[in-house]
């Protein structure tokens, strides 16, 4: 059972993001911060591998990149009360700062931010999910899973 309904997460994930248009729409990503407290806030992720990995893209002296410098645990949750549903998803968060992945997740809108996929100041943040909560449509009670990667 759970299958199907990570299929169906995974199809409802795959709508929220159309990277090549860098029209991204937002989610939250909780981290936590030099205090040792959950700081949530939203950001558009960039790339989306089924519920399994999460890419977005950032600054790096963002406060993003030093909550995960100190603690790489992460969660990051879509939700939408008008098509019910809410995925959450809990893992790890990594910095990259390498060229190649860099200009892979390189877009047009990021000029406004960065001189191209080569500034120093640009990396990529990849999450990586190691257990999930699932729920789909709150009328179906066969649209929950929660489970481990």
């Amino acid at each position: 059972m759970n299958e199907a309904i990570i299929a169906q997460a995974e199809k409802i994930l795959a709508n929220r993001v159309r990277f090549e248009q860098g029209c991204l729409e937002c989610c939250v990503l909780a981290l936590i911060d030099a205090d040792g407290y959950p700081t949530a806030a939203t950001i558009s992720p960039s790339k989306i591998d089924g519920i399994k990995r999460i890419t977005f893209c950032t600054g790096t002296g963002s406060n993003w990149v030093k909550r995960i410098e100190k603690c790489n645990h992460a969660s990051v949750c879509f939700n939408s009360e008008d098509e019910q549903y809410n995925i959450t998803l809990v893992g790890t968060i990594e910095i990259l700062t390498d060229i190649a992945a860099k200009k892979e997740m390189w877009f047009d809108g990021m000029g406004y931010y960065f001189s191209g996929p080569e500034d120093p100041g640009f990396c990529v943040l990849q999450f990586t999910t190691q257990r999930y909560s699932l729920m789909l449509n709150e009328h179906d009670a066969n649209g929950q899973a929660r489970g481990t990667l």
